[in-house]
Order: C-alpha cells, then structure tokens, then sequence
C-alpha cells in the first residue's frame, strides 16, 4: 500500500517562486542555461527534471533543489519510505541516483546518494549537514583539505562552509542529513 500517494510538484513550487520574485520564463532560462520552453514544461508538469537541472533552475532562483522538492510536497507528521518505494530524483540510473528519504517541508532533509554526482558543483548551506558513507567510498573537499571516508564514516559540516564531494568507488552509497535552510538554526556564538 502505498502511505504516500501525493506526487511531487515540483513545477508547481518553481512557478511559485519565480513569481514571487517577479522573474520571467526568459530570464530564469537566461540564468539557468536551459530552454524558455523546457522550463515552461516543467512547471506544467509536463518534464521532469533532472537533479542536476533542477539544481541549476534552484540556482537561478536564489533557493536550492532541496528547497523546491521540500516546497513541492506536502508535509506529513508520520511518513514512511519504504526501500521500494519510488522516491528517486529524476536524471538518475540504477547506478547513480538520489533518493529523497524525508519528503515534505520540514525541518529536516535527508537523501541517500548512491554512486556519484555531479562532482564539480560545490555547495554551501546555510545550516548544517551530516554526511554518512553507508557504503563505498567518498572524499569530499572542505574548507581547502581533503576528507577521504569509507563505510562507517561520518563527516559533519557547520552551517556556510563551501564543499564539494566524489565518490571514489564505484558502489558509493552515502547518507546526507542536513537542517533545511528554511530554518534559522545558528548556535548563541555564531548569533
């Protein structure tokens, strides 16, 4: 049975927030690198897109892809994702995918990253994240070092610090939890 039989709108949270900011069509294509019409399709429902799309759209309208998946659901007070169920951002293989593992707005976001990614995108958010190696092996870039994690290891990032990672075996499995940026979570010192 499936617990969760809202499907994800995320064209409908990208037309929301480019309005909100008072964009066109055209100008969020121009910042994003991708097509009037395939941005046009997205937010009708009509394509979806990849995360790696989704991300340079998110980009373009000053939010992340996390954000507009979050915006996109609706939030549940008692959620269950089964190990089946199909929660696999689009753009991905069965090699390579992201799978959403807290859907909705909330307070939390969590995804399972299994294979690699787009390694030259970096990131910075605003709050912190957590990183767990389920499996495999990853090296992520922080703060000008290099953290090489294999099973088992966690790598924890405070909010604002830029990074990027790879996965460095082909089996790479890893588990990112991070507080969404919706959240003002900063600690008394950082105030």
């Amino acid at each position: 049975m499936d617990e969760h039989k809202e499907t994800l709108r995320v064209g409908a949270a990208v037309r929301r927030r480019r309005r909100r900011l008072e964009l066109t069509l055209a100008v969020v294509a121009g910042r994003s690198g991708l097509s009037v019409p395939f941005l046009s399709q997205v937010e009708n429902e009509r394509a979806r897109p990849s995360m790696r799309s989704l991300e340079r759209v998110a980009d373009a309208l000053g939010t992340t892809a996390v954000e507009l998946l979050a915006a996109a659901d609706p939030a549940c007070t008692v959620d269950v994702v089964r190990a089946d169920d199909d929660v696999s951002l689009a753009g991905g293989t069965p090699e390579t995918h992201v799978r959403d593992l807290v859907r909705g707005h909330h307070q939390l976001h969590a995804f399972e990253y299994v294979g690699d990614h787009d390694e030259g995108r970096e990131f910075q958010h605003r709050n912190d994240e957590l990183m767990y190696v389920i499996g495999g092996a990853v090296e992520v870039e922080a703060e000008g070092r290099a953290y090489r994690l294999g099973p088992g290891d966690s790598l924890y990032l405070t909010g604002g610090v830029r990074h990027r990672w790879r996965a460095t075996a082909a089996d790479a499995r890893v588990l990112v939890v991070a507080v969404g940026d919706h959240i003002e979570a900063v600690d008394g010192e950082r105030r």
